[in-house]
C-alpha cells in the first residue's frame, strides 16, 4: 500500500511538471508573437524596397528616354480641402450619404504628378495624376498584398483657381461600386 508521503511526492512532481509545461507554453507563445512581429516588419521593408526599385526603374527610364515631366499648372498645385458625398453604392463599406473630408496635396517630382490624401495628419493614399484638356484624372489601386482589391478613379472636370469638382468611383474586389461627388476648395497658404 502506498503511504501518504509517496502520494504527496507524486502530487508535487505532477504539479511541478504541469507548471513547467505551462511556462514552456507561455514562452513558446511569446516567441511566436515576436516572430509574427518580425514577419510584419519584414513585409513592410519588402514593400518599401519594391517601391524604391520601381521608382529607380522609372527614373532610369526617364533619364534614358529624355522625357521630362512638367510640374503642375498653377491651378491644381498646392493644398486643397475636400468634401466627398456618396451618391451611389452597391458596397457594404459605403452607404449613400456618407461624407468624407480630407486634405489633398497636389505635387510632382521627377517621376510623376501625384495627389496625396491626408486625414488627421496621416497619409491615407497617393493618387497618380494626369492633367489634360483642363481636366484632372486621378487613379489609385491597392497593391497585391492588400486583403481587398480596391481601385479608385477621380475625374475633376470643373476646375477654377479656388474650386475643383468632379466624381470619384470606387470598385472593391471587382464585385461592388460606389460613386462620390467630389468638391475641392483651395487652402490659403498666406495665413
Amino acid at each position: 500500500m502506498i503511504n501518504k508521503t509517496a502520494i504527496l511526492f507524486i502530487g508535487s512532481v505532477l504539479t511541478l511538471v504541469s507548471c513547467r509545461n505551462q511556462q514552456q507554453e507561455q514562452q513558446l507563445l511569446q516567441r511566436e508573437q515576436a516572430l509574427l512581429e518580425k514577419e510584419k516588419q519584414f513585409a513592410l521593408k519588402e514593400a518599401d524596397y519594391q517601391a524604391l526599385t520601381k521608382m529607380r526603374d522609372s527614373l532610369i527610364a526617364v533619364r534614358d528616354t529624355g522625357i521630362q515631366l512638367v510640374a503642375w499648372p498653377q491651378i491644381p498645385a498646392g493644398p486643397w480641402s475636400s468634401r466627398e458625398i456618396c451618391t451611389e453604392s452597391t458596397c457594404s463599406d459605403y452607404a449613400i450619404g456618407d461624407q468624407r473630408s480630407d486634405t489633398w496635396e497636389f505635387s510632382s517630382d521627377s517621376t510623376q504628378r501625384a495627389a496625396k490624401v491626408i486625414s488627421n495628419n496621416r497619409l491615407v493614399r497617393v493618387y497618380t495624376a494626369q492633367y489634360t484638356n483642363n481636366a484632372l484624372t486621378l487613379s489609385f489601386k491597392t497593391d497585391s498584398s492588400a486583403s481587398k482589391r480596391v481601385e479608385m478613379s477621380i475625374l475633376l472636370n470643373e476646375i477654377s483657381p479656388t474650386k475643383m469638382k468632379g466624381v470619384r468611383t470606387v470598385t472593391v474586389d471587382n464585385q461592388c461600386n460606389a460613386t462620390f461627388t467630389v468638391e475641392l476648395s483651395r487652402i490659403s497658404t498666406n495665413e
